[in-house]
């Protein structure tokens, strides 16, 4: 049986359980699928090793960083996904980007901070220019997200500032890409067009505020280099199973956004459309989401005396 995880407690909860609903309904095509809400930070009443396969759909912190995925580890529960050590590593934007640009994929010029360390605006505007995108270093769906033009605005959001750990990075205008890998492989190129200028958490969750174009309108050269770079850096972080890898694109110059290893999973959500342009239907994408995991779950059982 397929035990859907949403849900959570971090600030993506709202996203997760609708994640959840639409994942749990097309899984039940294929599959015997249960739904499980979760509500604090622990595995939920009824979960067993045994029986359940699990598809999580927690986003944010502790179902994407490897808080859930070490839970599931030490109780012997297989799960689709990556496993928690790519969790942890990809859920860490910073140590993404040293992962990835060891294997020659780069990101844009950045600084890390925790708040009680903060540098001076001068410092930062002079390593990384007048245009800034502040954010927080282990979250998602672009929580917190917010660009930084000029001395007196960096100055101000760094005075506000109470807590974690947050990344600077120069601002790089371009277009804005999406490609979905599933084991290994990357799947279609979709471009993502704000009408507002900034993908922010309005924009991707506030219906009509975004284009989507899948496949993206490119080269097919330049599209090659795109699926070759997320495949590289699904690679580079150790991800399994599935992920989806951002990026911008100026000019000719391709840079690494950020890897999300469980990403939204409504229909219209970014993997989904990244798998449609090649050929994977909502409900066909799914069930090839949890297909490796249950590889793993019959070869435990046939193993197990």
């Amino acid at each position: 049986m397929i035990a859907v995880f949403a849900g959570g407690t971090s600030s993506e909860r709202e996203v997760s359980l609708g994640s959840g609903r639409a994942a749990a309904q097309a899984l039940a095509r294929s599959f015997p699928t249960h739904l499980f809400q979760i509500d604090a930070e622990a595995l939920p009443a009824g979960l067993d090793p045994g029986r359940h396969v699990v598809f999580s759909t927690l986003h944010g912190t502790f179902g994407e960083d490897g808080g859930m995925q070490r839970l599931l580890d030490a109780a012997g529960v297989t799960y689709a996904g990556c496993d928690a050590a790519g969790s942890a590593l990809t859920m860490d934007k910073t140590r993404t980007k040293l992962a990835c640009a060891a294997r020659g994929v780069l990101g844009a010029k950045s600084r890390t901070f925790a708040v009680a360390d903060r540098p001076a605006a001068a410092e930062l505007l002079a390593a990384l220019g007048s245009e800034i995108v502040l954010k927080p270093n282990d979250q998602g769906s672009s929580v917190g997200l917010r660009l930084i033009s000029g001395t007196a605005e960096l100055a101000s959001a760094l005075a506000g500032l109470t807590a974690g750990n947050w990344l600077a990075e120069e601002r790089i205008v371009g277009r804005e890409l999406s490609v979905g890998v599933l084991n290994g492989k990357a799947l279609g190129v979709v471009e993502i067009r704000p009408k507002s200028g900034v993908y922010d958490f309005t924009s991707k969750y506030t219906k009509g505020l975004t284009e989507y174009f899948a496949p993206a309108p490119l080269d097919e050269a330049v599209a090659a280099r795109v699926r070759t770079a997320a495949e590289t850096a699904f690679a580079a972080c150790g991800c399994r199973d599935y992920a989806r890898v951002d990026f911008i694109l100026r000019g000719a110059e391709l840079y690494l956004l950020e890897l999300n290893t469980l990403p939204g999973m409504k229909e219209t959500s970014l993997l989904p459309m990244s798998a449609l342009c090649a050929g994977l239907d909502f409900t066909a994408l799914v069930r090839e989401l949890v297909a490796p995991a249950l590889r793993r779950f019959q070869a435990v059982t046939a193993a197990s005396p």
